[in-house]
C-alpha cells in the first residue's frame, strides 16, 4: 500500500515520543500489505473500527492513540487523516476528518 502520509506520522512522534515504535510497526506492516477489502484489514487489526465515509480507526500503543485513514482499495492507496491522543480523537468528528 501507498501512504500518503508518513509526514504526520514523524509530526506525531515527536511530540508522543512512545508512540513511535508502534507506528513505524503500522507503517511497515501497511506498507507491506496489499489490502483489496475491509476484511483483509480486520484478519491483521482485530480492534479496527470501521466507520462511515469510509474512514478506519486504528487502536495505537494500546488504544492510548487513534490513528484514522482512508482507504482506496482500487488505487492501493491509504491517507492518514488523523493521528492522535484518544482523548484527541474523542473531540473530532471521525467521518469528516
Amino acid at each position: 500500500m501507498h501512504i500518503i502520509s508518513r509526514k504526520a506520522l514523524r509530526e506525531f512522534w515527536e511530540t508522543h515520543t512512545d508512540a513511535r515504535k508502534a507506528l513505524e510497526a503500522w507503517y511497515l506492516d501497511t506498507k507491506k500489505a496489499k489490502w483489496e477489502t475491509p476484511s483483509d484489514i480486520k484478519s491483521v487489526y482485530r480492534n479496527v473500527s470501521f466507520v462511515t465515509n469510509n474512514r478506519i480507526v486504528f487502536n495505537i500503543k494500546g488504544n492510548r492513540y487513534r490513528l484514522v485513514v482512508v482507504v482506496v482499495y482500487q488505487k492501493d492507496i491509504v491517507y492518514i487523516r488523523f493521528v492522535g491522543t484518544h482523548s484527541e480523537y474523542d473531540k473530532i468528528d471521525v467521518t469528516r476528518v
